[in-house]
């Protein structure tokens, strides 16, 4: 299983800005290993954004984003102390779910 995404989620003037760097390898499944075959494809395909259980952005990826995807969002209606939460799965139906206070 990938490492845990680093999450930072601050709170400015009414705005609650989110920083998330997942941490997964996306392979795209046309890369080769030392051995000349095929890497086979590995990558987030949906992940959401939930804000106290709201889902305030919800996505999907393909086989064209980079190795550990960087996301910047912002929403309104935030407070200091919520949680914000990030919620992916891959193409292998693996999940991962990490999350943050908004400071």
């Amino acid at each position: 299983m990938p490492n845990p995404s680093k999450i930072r989620a601050s709170l400015k003037d009414g705005v609650t800005e989110v920083r998330v760097l997942m941490q997964h390898e996306m392979d795209n499944g046309r890369r080769k290993d030392e051995a000349g075959k095929l890497i086979p494809a590995w990558y987030i395909t949906e992940f959401k954004a939930l804000h106290n259980g709201r889902t305030v952005l919800a996505g999907q990826f393909g086989t064209s984003v980079s190795r550990n995807p960087y996301l910047v969002f912002r929403f309104r209606g935030g407070v200091a102390g919520d949680k914000v939460s990030i919620d992916w799965v891959d193409n292998r139906n693996e999940t991962r779910t990490d999350e943050v206070l908004i400071a």
